[in-house]
């Protein structure tokens, strides 16, 4: 399973953005994906998941501002972001869990929002 992640940029606070996440590969092996960000000391803070019957999970942080979709058909996942704020400034990372306990990472897509 390999994950490609997109849609991060530039915003002033208050604005909004939408990061895709589109798997390929052996995609039938995924349960759940989900989205994290680098948090000081290069650690990974979650910011949302989701299953594949579809509940979602968030950090308390970004409850009410960003919302967690998956698209079963393109294998894809997508975090809207509203409502930014300069401490959701950061590289964010699509995740995937697959079937045999694996944990899979695309690449970071940074996130900037200024004040």
């Amino acid at each position: 399973v390999q994950l490609q992640a997109s849609g991060g940029g530039s915003v002033q606070a208050g604005g909004s953005l939408r990061l895709s996440c589109a798997a390929s590969g052996s995609s039938w092996k995924i349960k759940n994906m989900g989205w994290y960000r680098q948090v000081s000391g290069n650690r990974r803070e979650l910011v949302a998941t989701i299953a594949n019957n579809g509940i979602p999970n968030y950090v308390d942080s970004v409850k009410g501002r960003f919302t967690i979709s998956r698209d079963g058909a393109k294998n894809t996942v997508y975090l809207q972001m509203n409502n930014l704020k300069p401490a959701d400034t950061t590289v964010y990372y699509c995740s995937a869990d697959l079937d045999s306990g694996e944990d899979v990472w695309g690449k970071g897509t940074q996130v900037t929002v200024s004040s």
